[in-house]
């Protein structure tokens, strides 16, 4: 991140509250950088049953993934599908190959170094993005993703999702927050920047809890955030949790004051990729609110200019 001598981070001299994956992309690349999603085929532990079956509560890759939506072709393939439908969008002509659905380390060494090869293939992509979960990364796979962040832009997401194990055992994560210590231990200081997933709205968590586990990812030196709130699909649990009332989901008012509050205390250094979550209209079930992208990122907007504030200026 570029900054004047007094230290005021660029992307405020612009007029910006918080440190967006565009500027981020832009000022390390010089234009515009787009994500084009890649299904390599992979599934989770917590679905082949090795920890778990049934996959998280709240999941069906299809909603998420566009390249899930469809029948699974070669990695090139998707990529050139995949940019024609961005370039109806953006003026972009450099691409990021973001393995998107499922556990994307969840294989051998060699079938991850020939799928990730592969998508290198393509001139138009120039870095990649890896998701995967935070007990799905073994030493042998560290190395390799290092290999890969010395020759090209990487980004490895782990889904944290939260801190507190007793969320993480009401998703049928599989695994608990040591995990991602572990994880973050292990994988800190590679030539590969580090992205969390955090959710807000979690079953039974307060928004000091859900501040406690931004105060986490500070702690654990994440390079960027990926913030969402919960929000149900069909064909999955947590849909059918909400339709019986089991579960209410996080209105808006509440979801935009705590991302607010979070965006205060994350370093001003820390990218911020993502302030909410969505799913196609033929997948979504609730909360209508976050339908309406523009909308949530317009109130987001209204309430950081309300306060006056910006992302770190509560931070340590």
């Amino acid at each position: 991140m570029t900054a004047t001598g007094d230290s005021t981070p660029a992307w405020r001299l612009q007029g910006e509250r918080y440190y967006s994956l565009n500027f981020h992309l832009r000022g390390r690349f010089g234009h515009r950088v787009q994500k084009v999603s890649i299904d390599a085929g992979f599934t989770c532990p917590n679905v082949d049953g090795t920890v778990a079956i049934g996959g998280c509560t709240f999941c069906d890759n299809r909603s998420f993934s566009p390249s899930r939506r469809t029948a699974r072709r070669p990695v090139l393939e998707q990529i050139d599908d995949g940019i024609r439908r961005l370039k109806l969008r953006y003026r972009c002509d450099h691409f990021i190959g973001y393995f998107q659905p499922a556990t994307n380390t969840y294989a051998d060494v060699e079938r991850l170094r020939s799928v990730y090869t592969e998508a290198l293939r393509d001139p138009r992509i120039i870095g990649l993005a890896i998701g995967t979960r935070p007990d799905c990364v073994p030493d042998d796979v560290l190395d390799l993703l290092s290999e890969f962040g010395e020759r090209t832009y990487l980004s490895v997401e782990y889904g944290m999702q939260t801190m507190h194990d007793r969320s993480l055992d009401w998703m049928n994560r599989g695994h608990h927050h040591e995990a991602m210590v572990d994880a973050m231990g292990r994988s800190r200081g590679r030539p590969f920047e580090i992205c969390a997933h955090m959710i807000l709205g979690l079953p039974g968590e307060t928004p000091e809890e859900m501040l406690a586990t931004a105060r986490e990812l500070v702690r654990l030196q994440v390079d960027t955030v990926k913030i969402h709130n919960l929000y149900a699909v069909k064909n999955t649990e947590l849909a059918e949790q909400v339709l019986r009332g089991e579960v209410d989901l996080i209105d808006r008012d509440t979801y935009v004051r705590t991302l607010v509050d979070i965006l205060e205390i994350l370093p001003p250094t820390m990218v911020v990729e993502r302030i909410s979550g969505d799913a196609p209209p033929d997948y979504f079930v609730a909360p209508s609110w976050c339908l309406d992208k523009p909308a949530v990122k317009q109130a987001v907007a209204g309430e950081l200019e309300r306060r006056d504030t910006w992302q770190g200026r509560l931070a340590n």
